[in-house]
């Protein structure tokens, strides 16, 4: 090798532990050069290896019924649908580059997460997104959360894949460090897909796509360390996007799958050409020789290691069967893409990297991937102090509000739970004609299968208040909450993809919410037989201020497909018909821990999880999707954010509708009006169906019980006038506007 060899020091500015330097050492039999020190920062980087959560992640359950490829297989989840059809589906995170280039940062998430749906040959037709920012009112975040809107809206607007669902969450917490979580979801026909994988000796490997540049370089460490104010100089590992590229590459990719040349296929993210190559030759189990050189490039004089962690967007690897070069060649060039043959397979397990004619790295693939050399690790973690503080928490000190109609239009206003119409008016949300969910709002996202009677339903869910409170019962929550959604939408839960935030893994405490939410989200999997896919593991969301370090609260944030097994079924939120009557079906207990009403209305930051039982929340779902099959309700709604109050708004707002309602005497009015306790709904349903629905629920064991009816726009809550529906909903839907402008 003609490159100068390193020292412990230089693995240390490359992020690699000294433990780690001297096991690379030992696995070389000799000292690494610089370049081969960059591919294994790059590879060993938390961001790839998930070193530090990879134990606790093989714990999650992985098996499930229509499971067609188990999680870390391919690069995405694979579930069979029925009709001959899959789904591919998976969530990943941008966080770090968008806190400090939030427009490409989100962007590029986008393009991102749209690749590993196609390069296994499914094609993307809808996409969702969970975000989280700091306080609305600062400039900060308002700057923040205006470039991430637009560069997930410009992306996929363009890209020509509709925007469905997703979530907004606003606190104090992420104001330095936002979360950025990008799902795509994707339809092929079963037996069609293509691996990630590279074999057969002589096989030549193409990179496809755009010309590799000094972009993103670096980017996979970056995301593998905590933020800082020193990070914006960072802004070079920062990829750019450009989603006209990426629709080329989607058409040419699933062309050439169809083409029958193709070997196996990886799209270039995280690492670039270091990890396509070594994760593709190590599911093979067969080497590689790449001429670095003959990579197309769009700056001069690139040296070999910005060639390999190189993050340039709109990328892949293509191995292509040896004689077919020409069919690939082709099709590339009739969608006017480069197109370059930069090496091939080779026999044993070894990656060559040359440059000019001179070797400049030797590697085997084995050593630097997940699941084989790359370091597993299990770190210390604790309870923290403010966990037990939590639980000391008494609602009976809480004073109840003297006007409630106050407390619910402080709600409804409430960045976390006003529309985010701002929002979702940015994206494209129609095209492809595929949204079921834009005439019938619902608690899930609706996506027509075309040609079936089948449809998809997709949605994202976490309220990370309540994984800081209590992460086991928060991410269980998460889960059920769903799996709720999608029942309440019509359809039938099958699996989940998850984004897994968290503050620094070597902060015990931070550590300790990262296994709780590990222990709640395999119990609530099991529960509803929702295996996971896979997903994405983001460490070091935190950010230091001066001397203080500010870590954001933990978000495993929930992916969930589930399949609407007929049409007919599907099932909006919204009141229909005055007159009918309104059931509020589940526990309700006396309980205001962890709502919003509690958090922001009274002030109170530090109480336990909000209600739930995992045992309840299941038979509640088997009940009202049993109600909705029999054709016995006209709406069902969740009962979540902001409580009974909010989601009683919320189903009134669809059809201008209002309600009259009566609370129970015997609790709480503010606990019944906007708790937080978790396994409600609210159905609504007409009067002749009333009897059959009660009888379905007590027996099932789940409470039932009628609260009140539609009204034409007025509400009443125990007798008193709270003025009409329009009231509330100008509050609702321009609440986040005017804090924006």
């Amino acid at each position: 090798m003609s490159e100068q060899l390193t020292t412990v020091d230089t693995a240390k500015k490359l992020g690699i532990l000294p433990e780690e330097f001297e096991k690379i050492k030992e696995k070389l039999g000799r000292v690494p050069n610089f370049t081969e020190l960059c591919a294994y920062s790059g590879m060993w980087s938390e961001h790839c290896s998930y070193k530090n959560s990879i134990k606790w992640l093989k714990t999650l359950p992985k098996e499930g019924p229509h499971m067609l490829a188990k999680a870390g297989e391919e690069n995405a989840g694979l579930v069979a649908i029925g009709d001959g059809l899959a789904c591919c589906f998976k969530i990943e995170s941008h966080n770090h580059p968008s806190a400090i280039e939030p427009y490409q940062g989100a962007a590029t998430g986008v393009g991102g997460i749209n690749r590993d749906i196609f390069t296994m040959g499914a094609r993307p037709i809808a996409q969702l997104n969970s975000l989280r920012f700091g306080n609305i009112h600062s400039d900060r975040t308002k700057w923040i959360m205006k470039g991430v809107v637009k560069g997930i809206g410009n992306y996929g607007n363009s890209f020509g894949i509709p925007t469905v669902g997703g979530e907004v969450f606003f606190d104090d917490a992420f104001e330095q460090n936002p979360l950025v979580n990008a799902m795509s979801v994707g339809i092929v026909k079963e037996g069609q897909t293509i691996s990630a994988t590279s074999y057969g000796v002589g096989n030549p490997i193409y990179i496809v796509g755009s010309a590799t540049g000094k972009d993103g370089i670096g980017g996979a460490a970056f995301a593998s360390g905590d933020l800082s104010e020193d990070s914006a100089k960072d802004l070079p590992a920062v990829q750019v996007g450009d989603p006209f590229q990426e629709k080329l590459l989607l058409e040419a990719s699933l062309e050439v799958i169809a083409s029958g040349a193709v070997v196996g296929m990886q799209d270039m993210g995280a690492a670039g050409i270091i990890c396509s190559t070594a994760e593709m030759s190590a599911k093979g189990e067969h080497g590689m020789k790449i001429y670095l050189d003959k990579v197309p490039t769009r700056q001069s004089g690139m040296q070999p290691y910005e060639l390999l962690l190189s993050e340039s967007q709109e990328r892949m690897l293509v191995v292509v069967k040896k004689g077919q070069e020409a069919i690939i060649e082709k099709i590339f060039d009739k969608w006017d893409l480069p197109c370059a043959n930069i090496g091939e397979v080779t026999a044993g397990e070894l990656l060559k990297f040359s440059f000019n004619g001179e070797p400049v790295a030797e590697l085997y693939a084995e050593h630097l991937v997940l699941g084989g050399g790359a370091p597993q690790y299990e770190r210390e973690y604790k309870e923290p102090a403010y966990y037990a503080e939590a639980k000391k928490f008494d609602p009976d000190h809480i004073q109840q509000p003297k006007n409630y109609q106050e407390v619910a239009q402080f709600l409804i206003s409430h960045p976390n739970i006003a529309s985010k119409r701002w929002v979702y008016n940015q994206y494209d949300s129609m095209v492809g004609t595929i949204n079921m969910s834009t005439n019938q709002p619902s608690d899930a996202a609706i996506v027509n299968l075309k040609d079936s009677e089948k449809a998809l339903a997709v949605t994202v869910d976490c309220n990370s208040r309540y994984v800081q409170a209590d992460p086991e019962i928060g991410t269980m929550i998460a889960v059920s909450e769903a799996a709720r959604n999608i029942i309440c939408s019509g359809g039938v839960p099958s699996a989940i993809t998850n984004c897994l935030n968290f503050g620094n893994p070597y902060n015990p405490e931070a550590y300790w919410q990262f296994v709780g939410a590990i222990k709640g989200m395999s119990t609530a999997c099991l529960k509803f037989a929702t295996p996971v896919t896979g997903g994405n593991v983001s460490f070091y969301n935190q950010s230091k201020v001066g001397d203080k370090v500010v870590p954001v609260f933990p978000t495993p944030t929930i992916g969930m497909l589930g399949i609407v097994e007929n049409k007919k079924h599907q099932t909006g939120l919204g009141f229909k018909n005055t007159g009918d009557k309104i059931y509020l079906v589940g526990k309700i207990t006396n309980d205001i821990a962890s709502s919003e009403y509690v958090y922001s209305y009274i002030g109170n930051k530090n109480t336990p999880a909000p209600y739930f039982n995992l045992d309840e929340e299941y038979e509640l779902h088997q009940a009202i999707k049993n109600s909705i099959r029999k054709g016995l309700v006209i709406s069902v709604h969740d009962v979540s954010d902001g409580g009974i109050s909010i989601a009683l708004l919320e189903s009134s707002f669809v059809n201008n509708k209002g309600f009259s309602i009566a609370t129970a005497k015997d609790l709480r009015k503010d606990a019944y009006l906007f708790g937080e306790g978790q396994g409600r709904a609210i159905i609504s349903v007409s009067t002749s169906h009333a009897p059959e629905l009660e009888k379905m629920f007590a027996a099932s064991n789940t409470n039932c019980i009628c609260i009140g009816e539609v009204t034409n726009g007025n509400i009443l809550v125990d007798g008193e006038n709270w003025g009409n529906i329009d009231d509330f909903e100008t509050n609702y839907l321009t609440s986040i506007e005017e804090k924006l402008n």
